[in-house]
């Protein structure tokens, strides 16, 4: 493949490579070094080898990886594991969604304890649950351990976990009593001494 233009584009290390033939593609000079693809060989006139003609596609497969993982994340936070799973859904092979979110990881645009903040506060508004129950919500969605419970004990900060407990009584007590209303609220992931504390109130 020879090269009729390469260009630095509006996106920060992003460029634009057109060749004679008609092709063009986005290249992130941050994917190179990984790609063995020298930058500085890359300019009107250079004719690629295939090899370096196939290390040059692999970087423009990542980059519309990562075009496709910005549009996610211009919508809401996500998670490194449920985003990179939409990408495989996107058809984007395994290789590049990595390389990709890594990518964005790096630059701050893809955070992990910042979808665990995000999606505890949205958590809230419908559902009552405990600490327990809440973690494993969260390492289910692909958060560590770790980062879930340093997001938890933040969130727990700023929301009493025994008004939470009390919301969730009032709503479940409607409909259940003595141990299936104790089953129910261990469930959500309340703890038994918990909850013998706050019936222990109610007496």
């Amino acid at each position: 493949m020879i090269i009729k233009s390469f260009v630095e584009t509006s996106y920060k290390g992003m460029y634009k490579l057109t060749s004679q033939e008609g092709t063009s593609f986005y290249m992130r000079k941050e994917y190179s070094d990984a790609l063995l693809i020298n930058f500085d060989l890359l300019e009107a006139g250079y004719e690629l080898n295939e090899q370096q003609t196939e290390n040059c596609l692999d970087n423009g497969l990542c980059c519309a990886a990562e075009f496709k993982a910005l549009q996610y994340l211009a919508r809401a936070e996500q998670s490194y594991t449920g985003l990179y799973k939409k990408l495989l859904d996107k058809g984007h092979k395994s290789e590049y969604a990595a390389f990709a979110l890594s990518y964005l990881q790096r630059i701050g645009y893809l955070s992990d304890r910042r979808f665990a903040r995000a999606w505890l506060n949205s958590r809230r508004t419908n559902h009552y649950e405990g600490k327990s129950r809440l973690l494993a919500e969260l390492t289910k969605r692909g958060i560590s351990k770790a980062t879930a419970l340093d997001a938890l004990d933040e969130f727990f900060q700023e929301n009493d976990e025994d008004e939470i407990l009390a919301k969730a009584y009032e709503k479940l007590s409607k409909n259940k009593s003595g141990d299936k209303l104790i089953a129910a609220l261990l469930n959500q992931g309340f703890t038994y001494k918990q909850i013998k504390a706050f019936q222990c109130k109610l007496t």
